[in-house]
């Protein structure tokens, strides 16, 4: 199992990646939201969001991040800016984190085969905790 933060930011994600690797050093990272299906309905000044970007910060470890899209409704507030995300070592036990971890809480993303090839869910926990589990598609 491993740990990742994973933090999300208001259209200056790639910005901050590029900072955060001055530090770090690493290989950047960067997916941008017009790569996405279904991206030719947004808006021109968001396509070039980070949808994803990270960068290596440790042996099998990333930080990552992406960009809010607020025609989507996302709204960056303090507390959603941070989620922990766990790669867990097989697929039930990213069903079992899942289904463990989000107990009370609210799924924003139910446990499911995603278009990028990953099998992912996300959550905020009854503590008010963000949660992210990713089990990658080629661990299968």
């Amino acid at each position: 199992m491993k740990f990742n933060p994973y933090l999300n930011f208001d259209g200056n994600a790639e910005e901050a990646f590029r900072f955060y690797q001055s530090v770090f050093g690493g290989e950047l990272f960067v997916q941008r939201m017009g790569d996405a299906p279904g991206s030719e309905n947004l808006p021109d000044d968001e396509k070039n969001r980070a949808m994803h970007v990270s960068i290596p910060v440790g042996e099998g470890q990333s930080l990552m991040a992406s960009d809010c899209v607020p025609s989507a409704g996302h709204v960056l507030n303090v507390g959603n800016n941070n989620y922990i995300s766990i790669t867990p070592d097989s697929r039930e036990e990213a069903d079992r984190l899942f289904n463990g971890l989000s107990a009370g809480g609210n799924v924003e993303v139910p446990m499911e085969d995603q278009f990028w090839g990953d099998y992912f869910g996300s959550f905020k926990d009854k503590f008010g905790v963000y949660w992210m589990i990713n089990f990658p598609s080629n661990s299968k």
